[in-house]
């Protein structure tokens, strides 16, 4: 993992880094996906003055975390070190709107999903809301 990426890890990295991580849960990267990523990162007011180049970094330092065996464990330490508890419900949208963006959720999303809401400590009740809002935004006709 590169040292200076994780050293300097901004809270906005670590939604970035949230997002990426749920697009990849299932192997497949979709660009309904990476555009809402992009779209997230340009409109956001969380990212106002975020240097939309990072997420290439911050998408090697997921894929790189993702190969090695304990790497979603090394993800979640990062949340906990440089994520503010007040974003946690953030990231969580944010997750919940990426894995929904392609209109199906998969298993590995649906358990990604659920270990972040764990590792976030978000009450149950809290998650659902925003899981329905997730839904609620993404469907189609």
């Amino acid at each position: 993992m590169p040292d200076s990426i994780e050293h300097a890890m901004t809270p906005q990295d670590c939604l970035v880094a949230v997002m990426i991580a749920i697009s990849a849960s299932d192997e497949t990267i979709r660009t309904t996906e990476l555009l809402k990523i992009q779209s997230a990162v340009s409109i956001l007011p969380i990212f106002q003055d975020y240097d939309g180049d990072r997420i290439q970094q911050i998408s090697r330092l997921v894929f790189d975390l993702f190969d090695q065996e304990d790497g979603l464990d090394a993800l979640f330490g990062l949340l906990r070190d440089h994520l503010p508890e007040r974003l946690n419900e953030t990231a969580y949208a944010l997750a919940c709107d990426v894995a929904a963006a392609d209109g199906f959720l998969g298993e590995p999303e649906l358990r990604l999903l659920e270990e972040i809401r764990y590792e976030l400590d978000l009450d149950r009740l809290h998650a659902a809301a925003i899981e329905r809002g997730a839904r609620a935004r993404h469907l189609s006709l």
